[in-house]
C-alpha cells in the first residue's frame, strides 16, 4: 500500500493512549484490503456459493479469527522482547502464503473445469440435491487464516506496534490490531459474499469465475517471486 502504514502510524507519534490505540484499530481494518488477502478471500468466497452472504460471513469470521491468533502468537514476542523471528524463516512463511494463495485458486479452477458453476448456474431440481457442493467450511477456513497471519503486511503494523516505549500500551495495541483486522476481514468476506450471490454476477459465472482463478493464480506466483526478490512487490 506504497507505505500507508508508516502514514497511519506516525497520526501517533507524540499522541495520547487513546490516539495509539486508535492508530492500531486503523491498521487492522486496513490489513484486509491488502492484495495477498483479496486474492485469497476472493477464491475463498468463490469457491462455492449456497447462501453466499451468510456462508461468506461465516467463513469471514473463522478466517479472522485465525489470522488474529497467529497474528499475536507471532506478535507478542516482538513488542515484549523485540524477539524476530530468521530471515529465512520469514521468507518461509511469506512462501507458506503464496502457496496458499496458488492452492486456493488452483481449487477454484479445478471445481469451475469439473461444471461445478455451470450445475449451479441452474435452480436445483430434487434430483440434483445430491450434486450440490459444500462450501469450505469454517475450521478450513480458519486454518488458511492461521497460514495467512505467518505473513503479510500485517508484520509491518506489528514492527510500528513494538516501537511504543510502554509495553503494557505495544500489547494493548496488538491486540486491537488482531481484533480490527478479524472484524475487517469478516466485513471484506461478507461483502465478497453478496457480490458473488448478486444475480447479476451468478449470470456471468461462466467468464467471472476463470478470470478471478486466473488472476488469483498468478498473483500467488508474483507474490512467492516478490518474496524471494525475483521481482518488485509494491504494496
Amino acid at each position: 500500500m506504497f507505505g500507508l502504514d508508516d502514514h497511519i502510524a506516525a497520526m501517533s507519534n507524540g499522541g495520547s493512549v487513546l490516539i495509539v490505540l486508535l492508530v492500531a484499530a486503523l491498521l487492522g481494518l486496513r490489513h484486509a484490503t491488502d492484495p495477498d488477502h483479496i486474492a485469497a478471500v476472493t477464491a475463498l468466497v468463490a469457491s462455492g456459493r449456497e447462501g453466499a452472504r451468510r456462508r461468506a460471513a461465516e467463513l469471514g469470521v473463522f478466517w479472522g479469527l485465525g489470522h488474529a491468533l497467529t497474528l499475536v502468537v507471532f506478535g507478542l514476542p516482538i513488542v515484549l522482547f523485540e524477539a524476530y523471528l530468521p530471515e529465512r524463516l520469514q521468507q518461509g512463511a511469506e512462501t507458506a502464503v503464496a502457496a496458499l494463495i496458488v492452492f486456493l485458486a488452483v481449487r477454484l479452477l479445478i471445481r469451475w473445469r469439473s461444471g461445478f458453476f455451470h450445475l449451479h448456474a441452474h435452480s436445483h431440481a430434487p434430483e440434483d440435491e445430491g450434486h450440490r457442493h459444500k462450501v469450505r467450511t469454517p475450521v478450513g477456513a480458519f486454518g488458511i487464516g492461521l497460514v495467512h497471519g505467518m505473513g503479510g503486511s500485517a508484520g509491518v503494523g506489528v514492527l510500528l506496534l513494538a516501537a511504543i516505549p510502554s509495553k503494557p500500551l505495544a500489547v494493548a495495541s496488538l491486540l486491537i490490531l488482531a481484533a480490527f483486522t478479524a472484524v475487517s476481514m469478516t466485513v471484506v468476506t461478507t461483502g465478497f459474499g453478496a457480490t458473488l450471490g448478486s444475480a447479476p454476477v451468478r449470470r456471468s459465472y461462466a467468464v467471472a469465475v476463470p478470470a478471478v482463478g486466473a488472476m488469483s493464480l498468478a498473483f500467488g506466483f508474483w507474490y512467492a517471486a516478490a518474496v524471494w526478490s525475483l521481482t518488485p512487490y509494491p504494496f
